[in-house]
């Protein structure tokens, strides 16, 4: 018996080059739209699991305009989200150099698309490499703290003046603007060369909690300014002189910027956050430009222009133009709200 098989009845083949193409995209279009809406999902599930640990842990969450203060040049200039937003804008500014690199597809002029892709390339290692310049702040931190014993983060703050309603205003100070005792302590880090045995340990800190409790008794302007916001002014908390000295009391480690266990800004898990989502986007874009440089050499041997299309290059923008508008996610998350 002969079995039923299911023909197309205009005789036309899907996918088969020329034939019938379901919703007008190629083969390879449409797979790489299965790739980024499933990718879509995946950064979703990131972002909303943050947003939702932000919520609970809301009142020790890190304030972005202290964190991400830096400028390239710009020294001790306090730049709050400055920099973010130039990164943010040139890496917009490639999405339209990437749109310009297809509509020269469209038209069949290789030069032009050779150049807007050149232009794209370089655009997205500029982005790379200011996320990796924002990480080494990030880590190195800006002004230091320490951890209590029961895992609370005390920053430091001085008075500055008073607001229009005649309340004190008061500004972070770094650990070095106001210890400058000497050392007590006479740890020594073990290394292979001094020590019997050998023990992984973190890395000695440039100051001393005994050392930072002497500098901050000497200097009686000097208060504490814990991790919790008051809900209020959406700003840290700082405590009186009395409560200041009874919480440096409970100090047990010198907290010098961030990584995944503990955080000089406020809770670590704002941390853990940070470095896995914008690292997670990070790849993303190293891995589009790999994919531009081959496109881009592809393009400047003519291959496209032998093929007589420059679908390739339509496919790449997809992939470009879907880690663009990531960014503006996550840029928004971690950043503005």
């Amino acid at each position: 018996m002969e079995a039923n098989n299911a023909v197309n009845s205009d005789k036309k083949e899907a996918w088969g080059g020329g034939g019938a193409k379901p919703f007008g995209a190629s083969y390879g279009k449409m797979m790489m739209w299965f790739f980024i809406v499933s990718d879509a999902l995946t950064f979703s599930g990131f972002l909303a699991a943050y947003g939702l640990t932000r919520f609970k842990f809301i009142d020790s969450w890190p304030i972005a305009d202290e964190v991400f203060t830096h400028f390239p040049g710009l020294h001790g200039v306090h730049a709050p989200m400055y920099y973010v937003a130039l990164m943010t804008f040139i890496l917009i500014i490639s999405s339209v150099t990437m749109v310009l690199a297809v509509d020269a597809g469209h038209q069949k002029k290789k030069n032009k698309v050779a150049w807007y892709m050149f232009a794209t390339i370089i655009f997205g290692i500029i982005f790379v490499g200011s996320q990796a310049w924002e990480w080494k702040n990030f880590i190195n931190g800006t002004y230091g703290a320490v951890k209590t014993e029961n895992n609370h983060i005390l920053q430091f703050a001085k008075a500055d003046g008073v607001d229009d309603e005649g309340k004190p205003v008061y500004h972070q100070i770094a650990l070095a603007d106001f210890v400058h005792v000497d050392r007590k302590d006479e740890r020594i880090q073990h290394n292979r060369e001094n020590g019997l045995w050998f023990e992984k340990e973190e890395t000695i800190s440039e100051y001393s909690v005994a050392q930072i409790q002497e500098a901050f008794k000497a200097d009686p302007t000097l208060l504490i300014r814990t991790e919790k916001l008051n809900p209020e002014t959406k700003q840290k908390i700082v405590l009186s002189r009395k409560e200041s000295l009874a919480q440096l009391a409970l100090a047990n480690q010198v907290v010098e910027g961030a990584n995944l266990h503990v955080n000089e800004y406020g809770n670590p898990i704002f941390a853990d956050f940070f470095f896995f989502i914008t690292g997670f986007h990070g790849f993303h874009v190293f891995s589009g430009i790999i994919i531009n440089i081959i496109v881009f050499f592809n393009v400047v041997l003519g291959t496209y222009e032998r093929r007589g299309h420059y679908e390739m290059v339509e496919k790449v923008g997809l992939y470009w133009h879907f880690v663009d508008l990531v960014w503006v996610f996550v840029f928004t998350f971690f950043y503005l709200v």
